[in-house]
């Protein structure tokens, strides 16, 4: 990345995995498949979960990059402070790998300065945002003294963020895909441009998508609470796709997504969504 750091190009995501006890086994599972990269935020309400199973493996702890995410209630340099501790105490971990601005609204540049702090403090490795559209980036980040190593954002191939990309190439900031298997959409799926590719290659269309990402330099989170998913999930480094047939699979670009961060209404709706304060 941008700021020297090398990030596991494939990662586990959580969100959506209750924190009933499916959390724990869930990292846990993915650990053991072989992933070294764990993808969490305060708003998934598992982030206790995510550090006792990190804690639990018998993996040494540098070896595994730990992701966590501040809400929009904690927005503003004090109030993130605080949120940074606090995840860190949740998880039980004494950095975080990489921390993100979970959403482009509010006090972002507040918010950012204590991501800044918390880093020089080496609270957390590398700082980053999230859901950023290139309009946001140019409102936000010009105001920030340090450039974000990561931008995750929906990403697979019907929504390829090219003009996201194109911006975000000269500063070499990295793109990380949430969703890239577009929430088991069925028509991404079956789409002939992959499947075709998954029977030549002897893969299933999730590994096909994901290789295609991957060999975009995009860093991948797909999630499964199903170890055999897990897995194969991890299965694409053993092909390698050709000019020709990436081609193909940039031809299915829509450039639109499921969710419009610039769509009127958005910044409310999330900001009532969640609250990470319920039971403190």
């Amino acid at each position: 990345m941008n700021d020297g750091h090398q990030i596991p190009a494939i990662g586990f995501g959580t969100f959506q995995i209750p924190n009933d006890g499916s959390t724990y086994k869930a990292v846990t599972a993915a650990l053991q498949a072989g992933y070294r990269h764990i993808d969490t935020a305060v708003a998934y309400f598992n982030e206790a979960e995510v550090g006792r199973a990190i804690r639990d493996a018998a993996v040494p702890r540098d070896q595994i990059w730990v992701t966590s995410k501040l809400w929009l209630q904690d927005y503003g340099f004090e109030a993130a402070s605080k949120a940074i501790d606090k995840s860190l105490q949740t998880l039980g971990i004494d950095y975080m790998d990489l921390y993100l601005l979970h959403q482009p609204y509010g006090d972002v540049t507040g918010a950012w300065r204590a991501l800044e702090a918390a880093q020089q403090a080496g609270k957390i490795r590398s700082i980053g945002v999230s859901n950023m559209t290139p309009k946001l980036w140019q409102r936000y980040v010009p105001q920030f003294a340090t450039k974000p190593a990561i931008n995750q954002v929906e990403c697979n191939p019907f929504c390829q963020q090219q003009p996201l990309r194109q911006l975000l190439a000269s500063d070499h900031v990295a793109i990380e895909a949430w969703g890239p298997l577009g929430h088991g959409n069925t028509d991404l799926l079956t789409n002939p441009a992959i499947t075709t590719l998954a029977e030549r290659y002897h893969k299933d269309a999730g590994q096909i998508i994901l290789r295609f990402l991957n060999q975009e330099g995009i860093v991948v989170l797909p999630k499964s609470v199903h170890p055999q998913r897990m897995r194969t999930n991890r299965e694409i480094f053993d092909v390698s796709l050709t000019a020709a047939e990436m081609t193909s699979l940039r031809a299915l670009d829509t450039g639109k997504g499921s969710h419009d961060p610039e769509a009127p209404g958005v910044e409310q709706m999330l900001l009532s969504a969640f609250d990470v304060h319920a039971n403190d």
